[in-house]
């Protein structure tokens, strides 16, 4: 079974992802309703499948009632995290393919509630329906409450056929299942289940603000059961919004998984030291080494609109550092030609490890993807090797699994560089406590 590809353009009638609110709750759909969410779901579920990212998908919620839009996002990552497995219900119910994205969508949201919602299967149906009405002026209403009663009918046989499809029954694409099972031919399996359920919410106390065991009280009596799971980390039993974890908007904590925290720790900032982070964005391992130590921290990425998002992140924590637009395989275009402490080279990767928090890249990602990362990071460590003085670290830093990105990437550059020197080298693989990661610490010789 072939899961459709990404489109490069949506047809002409249809419409835009981004024209949604007040149509669909003019019409009628109450703003607290399941056929509410499951409308706004189906047009997050549809863009991705068109090939946009799922952050710039979320964008069309912002206008939505704050209830509606929590379930339509638990409906798209939901739905999307079960790469191939609707699609291939679907595939057994319909005839042929849908000549509305949006409808295809729809039904995808409803059989991951009915799925996951087992008791309400009447009210998820009768929902459906009633989303249906907004496309068409209704002509798909009988098609979706056909197609999700067949599947209740069927629904034993149907996954006895699914648990038969490769992509389907692991709910990754085949390529990637390949990758995972000769990489690790022993933990492939478990690899698949961690990527395929919710991410952990994990925070990271600020310990310039507060320490970690008072803040734990105070995740306690804000009615968050909390535990350690790592020096500064603490994971949270139950996923909230942030703006719920207390002291947030005053900079105690900041929201990082329990493995990206290991960047920092890793590179160990000393007081005094010149730090660059060539791949800044969002900011989470930049604040983190300055809460570390006082530090002359340069913090770089290329996108605009994400270095912002550093020092939004930088201004919440009370944190100082450089952050600039820029290049980071161009530094002739910004670097001052003074050699740097330590550098951290948080690069661009295929993101496999981070699944559970993207589960777009499931549809987006390509394997061919994978080889043009691993030319961009090689530029990287070339580039920023000679920026680095004698003597001085470079953490190298991806949330891959696949060893081209990471011990083999490694391998190469110490060929190439005969002044390099491996220090240390973590592989995290994804498990319940944090998601997955490579680190390779270098050292440059005298």
């Amino acid at each position: 079974m072939r899961v459709p590809r990404p489109r490069k353009a949506a047809p002409a009638a249809q419409e835009s992802p981004e024209t949604i609110h007040s149509t669909e709750i003019a019409s009628g759909l109450p703003p607290d309703s399941l056929a509410l969410s499951l409308l706004l779901g189906a047009r997050v579920i549809a863009a991705v499948r068109a090939g946009k990212s799922l952050t710039q998908a979320l964008a069309v919620l912002h206008a939505a009632p704050p209830a509606a839009r929590a379930a339509a996002q638990d409906i798209a990552y939901g739905t999307l995290r079960r790469y191939a497995a609707g699609e291939f219900i679907l595939g057994q119910l319909l005839e042929r393919a849908l000549p509305h994205p949006e409808v295809e969508a729809l039904l995808l949201g409803a059989l991951y509630r009915l799925q996951t919602r087992p008791e309400s299967v009447h009210v998820v149906v009768d929902q459906a329906v009633a989303a249906a009405g907004g496309y068409a002026a209704g002509a798909f209403k009988r098609l979706v409450n056909g197609v999700l009663r067949n599947y209740l009918r069927q629904r034993d046989g149907l996954h006895s056929l699914l648990a038969a499809d490769d992509e389907a029954a692991q709910q990754h694409p085949r390529w990637w299942l390949g990758r995972l099972r000769r990489a690790y031919p022993d933990r492939w399996q478990d690899i698949v289940v961690t990527g395929n359920g919710p991410p952990p919410l994990t925070v990271r106390v600020n310990r310039r603000r507060a320490l970690v065991t008072d803040y734990l009280a105070l995740l306690q009596e804000a009615g968050l059961p909390a535990r350690r799971v790592g020096r500064d980390a603490l994971l949270v039993e139950r996923a909230v919004p942030v703006d719920s974890l207390p002291g947030f908007r005053e900079g105690l904590v900041s929201v990082q998984d329990a493995g990206a925290q290991r960047a920092a720790q890793l590179l160990a900032p000393q007081t005094g030291q010149r730090i660059l982070d060539a791949c800044a964005a969002p900011g989470g391992k930049t604040s983190h080494l300055l809460e570390l130590a006082d530090v002359d921290l340069l913090a770089i990425d290329i996108d605009r609109a994400r270095a912002q998002l550093v020092e939004d992140n930088l201004r919440r924590l009370r944190l100082t550092a450089t952050v600039q637009v820029a290049d980071c395989r161009n530094p002739g275009q910004w670097w001052d030609g003074r050699p740097f402490d330590a550098i951290l080279a948080d690069v661009p990767c295929s993101a496999s490890g981070v699944v559970r928090r993207h589960p777009d890249l499931k549809y987006l990602r390509r394997e061919s993807d994978v080889r043009n990362f691993v030319r961009t990071q090689a530029e990287i460590l070339d580039r920023l090797w000679p920026l680095l003085k004698a003597g001085g670290k470079l953490l190298y830093a991806t949330c891959s699994l696949f060893p081209e990105e990471n011990g083999a990437q490694i391998d190469a550059f110490l060929v190439r560089q005969p002044l390099a020197r491996r220090l240390a080298e973590e592989s995290l693989l994804p498990r319940e406590e944090h998601d997955g990661f490579f680190y390779a610490l270098l050292r440059k010789a005298a």
